[in-house]
């Protein structure tokens, strides 16, 4: 249900249940959940890309599953599945990019959304579909929207369900970048490859802060941003950044 690979510090991590359009079930949660452990364990990965197969992204909880007698409750699916997921993209201390490469509907939108940075291609739509049944916007989606958009654009879409296409999500600030159909795999890539080039416990400390900045008032900032700065600059890759720009050469980060 999910592919993994390492492939030159990143960890790949691709949704593959094409003909369910990537809708979770159990076993595909906790698979997901084992494989951000593995990421966020081997030092070899710098940096982690979460994508699709096909023409979806993820189109959030598989229903059938949902109304099953015999499968999970619906607490059992919030409480086992995707929160564990959301707690450890936000804690992983590497940076995680969302590569949407079709419709992110429901909890598949909140996965998105929740990875630090988030492209997606031009046809690429973002779909909060849970008032269609009666639910409301799980897997942190009421806690990431309203600051990523703003809490009156986030109320609306919450409510209405409207699709936003890739390139509205980009003007409201919902998104990083949007890709062409034909460059986003490579740009995408690209990007993810970039990161995992660059300093990663200097990247892993910025997550860090950036998480606390959603509770800490300035001065609890300023005083977190002092320690954490000083972590930075014991690091090797502060040194080697520092070589590398008075011999004025591109740096080779080891992310340690």
């Amino acid at each position: 249900m999910i592919q993994f690979e390492i492939i030159e510090g990143v960890g790949k991590i691709t949704l593959n249940r094409p003909d369910k359009y990537h809708a979770f079930v159990r076993e595909m949660a906790l698979q997901l959940q084992e494989i951000l452990d593995k990421c966020n364990d081997n030092k070899s990965v710098r940096a982690i890309l979460i994508t699709a197969t096909g023409k979806a992204f993820c189109a959030g909880q598989d229903l059938s599953e949902a109304t099953d007698p015999n499968g999970p409750a619906l607490t059992q699916i919030v409480q086992d599945h995707y929160n564990p997921i959301i707690r450890k993209i936000r804690n992983i201390e590497k940076p995680i990019v969302s590569a949407v490469n079709g419709v992110a509907a429901g909890a598949g939108a909140s996965i998105a959304l929740c990875c630090d940075i988030v492209v997606a291609c031009e046809s690429a739509t973002f779909i909060q579909a849970f008032s269609k049944i009666g639910l409301i916007p799980d897997s942190g989606g009421t806690f990431f929207l309203p600051r990523l958009i703003g809490m009156q654009k986030a109320a609306a879409l919450m409510m209405t369900a409207e699709p936003v296409s890739a390139k509205d999500a980009e003007k409201m600030g919902m998104i990083y970048k949007v890709f062409s159909d034909e460059s986003f795999e490579q740009e995408s890539w690209q990007l993810v490859s970039k990161l995992a080039g660059m300093p990663t416990k200097g990247l892993g400390l910025t997550k860090r802060l950036l998480n606390a900045s959603y509770s800490n008032n300035l001065e609890e900032q300023l005083d977190m941003e002092d320690k954490c700065q000083t972590i930075a600059g014991n690091t090797a890759d502060f040194k080697e950044g520092i070589e590398a720009f008075f011999e004025k050469r591109i740096p080779n980060f080891k992310g340690e």
